[in-house]
């Protein structure tokens, strides 16, 4: 399955049997109070500065979420997806519940963009999905709905198959929905992180969809969370997930090693070049 993506000059496909797609996560100013007071002073500059320095560490598409109580979300999303859009030669993700701020990025934004998100909820999907059916974009579908986010994987299940069902009834393919099993943090339930490899892993089996993660939930509350967040990244790989909202500086050389194991990198030669752009200088 491939999702396609494009910046206008630069294509990117999510892909089900390629390497991993890394979505840079640092553009949103949940527990950011630097980048929130950059985004409420109007201080763009250290946004793309943001954006630059997520692209050089090997994001391959970047997430914009502007989520700030006292701002004008649509202005901010409108005024930053022109200007990163400018800066940077990657596709983006437009983070947002608002179906009006999705749109006002969509307008200004150069390509085809991932939309983030919809959920199961009804008025999550009667708002978002013909949004993008009407531009045309590719959607990250979140497994949770009215009850929240379901403690089961067959549940879960449930939900995204709900999503991708009620897209293909509006006329969204397949290949345009990327399915978020949702990772909830193994520190308050041992059982966290296997609920949602068997929803990716039965997720693929049945549909064969692209499957998206926010993987550093998974450490939340505990010591050492780089050490965790890296097994867990390469497990869910290897259950079929595609992509990653992720920190590319902290996670990127683990991901294209998971790639290389994986036989998803021909000769190695991703993760040579991502190891010689980003090695430390100490490391033999």
């Amino acid at each position: 399955m491939k999702t396609q993506l494009s910046s206008g000059t630069t294509d990117v496909v999510i892909d089900t049997e390629g390497p991993m797609t890394m979505i840079g996560e640092k553009i949103n100013p949940t527990g950011r109070k630097r980048l929130a007071a950059a985004l409420t002073e109007g201080n763009y500059d250290y946004v793309v500065d943001l954006a630059v320095s997520q692209v050089e560490a090997g994001a391959d598409v970047l997430d914009i979420n502007v989520g700030v109580a006292e701002i004008d979300e649509v202005k901010v999303m409108r005024e930053l997806v022109a200007i990163v859009s400018d800066a940077v030669d990657v596709p983006l993700c437009i983070d947002s519940p608002s179906p009006e701020a999705i749109i006002a990025g969509i307008e200004v934004c150069k390509g085809r963009p991932l939309i983030n998100s919809v959920n199961g909820e009804e008025a999550s999907m009667s708002a978002i999905l013909p949004v993008v059916k009407e531009y045309d974009a590719a959607v990250i579908g979140l497994a949770l709905d009215e009850g929240g986010i379901p403690p089961t994987a067959a549940d879960r299940f449930a939900v995204a198959e709900k999503i991708i069902d009620r897209a293909g009834s509006l006329g969204i393919p397949l290949e345009s929905i990327v399915i978020d099993p949702l990772v909830l943090t193994v520190g308050a339930d041992s059982s966290a992180a296997r609920v949602t490899l068997d929803t990716i892993r039965r997720l693929v089996a049945e549909y064969g969809v692209n499957i998206n993660l926010g993987a550093s939930n998974v450490s939340f509350g505990l010591p050492d969370r780089h050490t965790l967040n890296q097994a867990f990244i390469s497990l869910a790989m290897g259950e079929g997930a595609s992509c990653a909202i992720t920190d590319a500086a902290k996670l990127g050389l683990t991901i294209r090693a998971a790639d290389l194991l994986r036989g998803r990198d021909g000769y190695g030669m991703g993760y040579i070049k991502y190891f010689r752009a980003h090695a430390p200088e100490d490391d033999a």
